[in-house]
């Protein structure tokens, strides 16, 4: 009864979230019938806006929702969410649950959103984080290095993850450590697969040693459902029993096990696993009492936090009427067209006009979006459902004739979800049929709408000049018809930027999806992953690509910088690095600096002037990114350090500042797993993501160390 979700909306997942039935008479439970909740865009979509202020907004709304549903007994307290798994791989078919493939961006989403569902005004900044009052328990997971569900054959319960340590710092672990160490969140989920060889729940390093005592968390650890009984049955490991399963995990840092359903009398579940054979790893003598002690003080001081014994008086008024509110609902449907993303726009075909075109004709599987599959996973039944059709039909007729087609195309969870990862990364090749077909027949260049979390293949459409306009929509959630006709109307325009790589389908076929690496492999002929690692040809559009209805221009005024870090005592700090060969004569007396081990206080500050000099106001996401020395081997070709969402108005300027801390923008992580600085010249890069019109600013800042 602990497990509730909460991913993009108040979720019916799980045993303790109960909507009523609109269909039977009667309430489910509690005082008042409550039928739907705010169902925002799935989290790839809100992702897209690369907004942190709409993250924790979200945050805010769902945990308003979540306590209304307690009060009125129809919810828990303590909710899974949110999934901060990187997405190493394009086929990965949870995609559409996470904020994508930058871990930096993963790390920020997961502070946000957990801010948003925790923070409780006046207690946010306080000395005993361990007595912090919570609004709603949030949960990150799934920790760690998971990301493959079931990929022939290869499913997440056996599969063993091999991992350099390198890529464990630098991308699978680094979301987890922001949202304990920034978002101090009050629990983890460890992950079914194991970890170099050790189930992810049962490794001692990864939970009590990395989570509790590095990253400091004040919470519990809970398992994914049964992970612990896959231990036993699944993954078998080191033939380990029932009894050794359960001692093993307690033992290692666990807290909690989602035992799910395994026995059923009556349609009921008996007994869960962790309680029938942890009393039995308790009389065998291989599971001590003061771990169970731990266990429930963890939990106990969690429910304290939360108020479940003594209640929390400033929420307990909270009721049916702010579930589906006004305001939730607006957020919704902004945030949806946030995270829209404009692809193509050939002779500026979108915006259409109402006026000019009195009808339009619409096309294609997701016009009428069957299986709300707008809504994506994890969701309860939203509080409306506006289909693109009906979006569409509230500006203009929907006619066969008319001379303007929009096709909504794309996937749904039958193709990628929990469970199940992607084959390839094509369109079903009777919707690619059926849209160059209408597409050719056409008097004029159709719009494309394409609904999916991960990234789809549409090179067919990109290179058509029948295709005038590519909007992706993702998973929009409840609103997301409206949000659709808010952007192709020009209502709205768009801002979104790709949270991750669109790669066209022959990259799959070079790299199985069980390689963990994020670097090229040349032994094996495996190219690298994400944007961080690959440069090669086949991506369709790279991670934060993104058009507007007008164009951005980025100016910025500033001379080469240097930064000189002071060091305590020369040397002591020093970390070597690996050069690429025939770059360097000579390595530096001080190749790099270990930042674990320095005060971390230098800076580098600017600003950057976004210019927006089209005729349509508009938002638009500055990213800024920092390249290390060219010099230095094995590093990322680049890598997000910062990034603000602002609005500008045609014909003005914004004025953006950032401020970087030196050993955050231009760490890297080493061979050897250390975090460093490297000294030499790092660059600081920005590019606006529109390839229709690119603008790009860099300048150099030249590091360098003295005692």
């Amino acid at each position: 009864m602990w497990w509730s979700e909460a991913l993009h909306g108040i979720s019916s997942t799980g045993p303790t979230t109960k909507f009523d039935d609109p269909k039977k008479p009667r309430l489910h439970s509690g005082r008042a019938a409550v039928f739907n909740g705010t169902v925002f865009a799935n989290v790839i979509n809100s992702a897209a806006s690369f907004n942190e202020s709409l993250w924790m907004s979200i945050g805010q709304a769902i945990s308003t929702e979540a306590r209304a549903m307690y009060n009125l007994g129809k919810g828990g307290l303590t909710y899974w969410s949110p999934n901060i798994n990187v997405v190493r791989d394009p086929r990965w078919g949870r995609a559409l649950e996470t904020p994508g493939e930058d871990p930096y961006v993963v790390g920020r989403y997961a502070v946000n959103f957990v801010r948003g569902m925790q923070d409780v005004p006046g207690h946010v900044d306080t000395s005993d984080l361990s007595s912090r009052p919570l609004k709603t328990s949030a949960c990150c997971k799934h920790y760690a290095a998971y990301d493959v569900d079931d990929w022939y054959g290869h499913t997440r319960f056996k599969f063993d993850a091999r991992v350099e340590e390198r890529d464990m710092v630098e991308t699978f672990q680094r979301p987890f450590e922001m949202c304990i160490r920034d978002g101090d969140v009050s629990s983890v989920m460890c992950s079914y697969n194991r970890v170099n060889g050790i189930p992810a729940c049962a490794d001692a390093r990864l939970l009590s040693g990395t989570i509790r005592r590095d990253w400091g968390l004040h919470g519990y650890i809970v398992s994914d459902c049964d992970a612990v009984r896959v231990m036993a049955d699944n993954a078998t490991w080191l033939g380990y029993t029932a009894v050794e399963a359960s001692a093993a995990v307690l033992k290692a840092g666990l807290d909690l096990d989602c035992g799910e359903s395994w026995i059923i009398e009556d349609g009921k579940p008996v007994m869960d696993f962790l309680t029938t054979y942890g009393m039995d790893a308790v009389r065998k003598g291989k599971m001590r009492e003061a771990d169970i002690d731990n266990a429930l003080t963890n939990l106990y001081m969690t429910l304290m936090r939360l108020g479940y014994f003594d209640g929390m008086p400033r929420y307990e008024n909270l009721n049916e009427k702010d579930i589906c509110s006004d305001d939730h609902k607006s957020l919704a449907l902004d945030g949806a067209r946030q995270g829209m993303v404009l692809l193509k726009n050939h002779d500026n075909l979108l915006p259409l006009s109402a006026d000019k075109h009195a009808a339009v004709n619409i096309r294609g599987p997701h016009a009428e979006a069957p299986e709300k599959v707008m809504d994506g996973d994890y969701t309860g039944p939203p509080c409306r459902y506006v289909t693109p059709h009906e979006g569409i039909s509230k500006d203009v007729k929907i006619s066969h004739d008319a001379n303007v087609t929009i096709y909504f195309g794309g996937i749904n969870l039958h193709i990628e979800r929990e469970g199940n990862d992607r084959e390839d990364l094509l369109l079903p090749k009777n919707q690619t049929e059926e849209i160059l077909r209408i597409a050719e027949a056409s008097p004029n260049p159709i719009v494309l709408v394409i609904l999916s979390g991960g990234g789809i293949d549409i090179s067919f459409a990109q290179s058509n000049p029948k295709i005038g306009a590519i909007l992706w929509a993702g998973y929009p959630g409840g609103e997301g018809g409206q949000a659709i006709a808010d952007v192709i109307f020009g209502r709205y325009n768009p801002g979104g930027r790709l949270p991750l790589t669109w790669f066209k389908n022959k990259y799959i076929h070079q790299i199985p999806m069980t390689s963990m690496a994020l670097r090229p492999r040349p032994d094996h002929g495996y190219p690298g992953r994400t944007y961080k690692f690959y440069d090669g040809p086949d991506v369709l559009y790279p991670f934060a690509h993104g058009l507007s209805y007008t164009k951005f221009r980025y100016e910025l005024t500033v001379p080469a910088k240097a930064v000189n870090v002071k060091l305590a005592a020369a040397g002591r700090h020093c970390k070597r690095l690996s050069y690429k060969a025939g770059t360097l004569r000579t390595a530096p007396p001080c190749p790099a600096i270990d930042v674990a081990s320095h005060a971390c206080e230098e800076t580098v500050a600017f600003n950057v002037s976004v210019v927006n000099h089209g005729d349509v106001d508009g938002a638009h996401a500055v990213l800024v990114y920092t390249k290390p020395p060219r010099e230095v081997a094995g590093a990322p070709i680049k890598q997000v350090v910062a990034f603000q969402r602002v609005f500008v108005k045609a014909g003005e300027a914004a004025t953006v500042p950032f401020t970087l801390n030196v050993c955050k923008a231009f760490g890297i992580v080493e061979k050897t797993a250390y975090t460093v600085v490297p000294s030499g010249i790092s660059t600081i890069h920005l590019e606006n993501g529109d390839s229709s019109s690119p603008s790009s600013v860099f300048f150099p800042v030249k590091i360098s160390f003295s005692a």
